[in-house]
């Protein structure tokens, strides 16, 4: 009567668009997609995405992989990303490891180990940085040093 009813095929996901997550979002848990994310708000959990951008008042607590990062804003946790950019205005707080590009601009601020690599996983990077080995490496200069002191004076004028 009102026509027929026809059978309409479900729409294909597309993922040429950019998802935003806005300054006054916030998410607790892991955030996955195949798609771009720019971050405005605030993500606590780990980030796996295609590209991702942290705008200057986005914050991510979490560990990132990604194809491609660009963060502005604050990171704490570590990151596994082919291409990654640190802007300026960012705070980075965790080991980074990139198996392409990385490039940080004069003002970034980052707290922790830079590593080319191979790995583009966080799983297959777990095994990356030794701490261990390293921290126990400067702990024992420092005993040396300290064992060394400082010279007796033995004449003075």
């Amino acid at each position: 009567m009102f026509g027929s009813k026809k059978q309409t095929a479900p729409r294909p996901l597309n993922d040429s668009g950019r998802s935003l997550i806005s300054e006054t979002f916030s998410l607790e848990g892991t955030l996955r997609t195949s798609g771009a994310i720019d971050i405005a708000g605030l993500v606590k959990g780990a980030v796996y995405t295609n590209d991702l951008i942290i705008k200057e008042t986005g914050s991510v607590i979490g560990p990132v992989e990604t194809d491609r990062i660009e963060i502005y804003g604050h990171l704490e946790g570590k990151v596994v990303a082919k291409t990654i950019v640190i802007g300026n205005t960012a705070v980075v707080k965790g080991d980074i490891l990139f198996s392409e590009t990385l490039k940080t601009e004069e003002g970034a601020d980052i707290a922790g180990y830079l590593k080319k690599t191979e790995s583009t996983s966080l799983e297959a990077a777990q095994d990356e940085f030794k701490l261990d080995s390293i921290e126990t490496k400067d702990k024992d200069k420092d005993k040396d040093k300290a064992k060394k002191g400082r010279p007796k004076i033995v004449a003075s004028n």
